[in-house]
């Protein structure tokens, strides 16, 4: 079994040096699921805060730039690219998120990120109807570059 690379011999929580890797194009998609009643989901574009969907899109961009600020051990990376999609779907909202660097590290933090926190702003703009709204399945589906190669997640 690999060991745990952010923890040192002593036990000791460390931030991993990444200097001695080469910067790769690097990839990462991440989903979501908000679980909610048909009520809610009927009056989602009533909702008086505003459009969740959009207000959720940008707080997942915004989110993934700030990972490293939210996460004790993550790398500060510079993102060439986020992307947060959110579908309303029969039961709920599924939101799916991809994120793009160039760096010696990969995105898939950002990803979960973004993903996570889209889902807590639907959460937010929709608890005044209903405090039940459950978050769901927050994945990894896939990511690509660096020395581990590519990851698909298997359903």
């Amino acid at each position: 079994m690999p060991k745990l690379s952010h923890y040192d011999r002593s036990g000791r929580a460390r931030m991993v040096d990444i200097s001695a890797k080469a910067a790769t194009t690097r990839e990462a998609q991440a989903t979501a699921f908000v679980a909610m009643t048909p009520t809610v989901l009927n009056a989602l574009s009533a909702n008086p805060k505003g459009d969740p969907f959009e207000t959720a899109r940008l707080a997942g961009i915004m989110a993934a730039k700030k990972t490293a600020e939210l996460i004790p051990l993550c790398h500060p990376l510079q993102l060439s690219h986020i992307d947060v999609e959110l579908m309303q779907c029969e039961n709920g909202i599924a939101i799916s998120t991809s994120a793009k660097t160039t760096a010696e590290t990969g995105v898939e933090m950002e990803a979960l990120v973004a993903a996570s926190v889209a889902a807590l702003t639907i959460y937010d703009m929709c608890k005044a109807l209903d405090k039940g709204i459950e978050i769901r399945e927050i994945v990894l589906e896939k990511k690509s570059g660096g020395k581990s190669g590519e990851y698909i997640r298997k359903k």
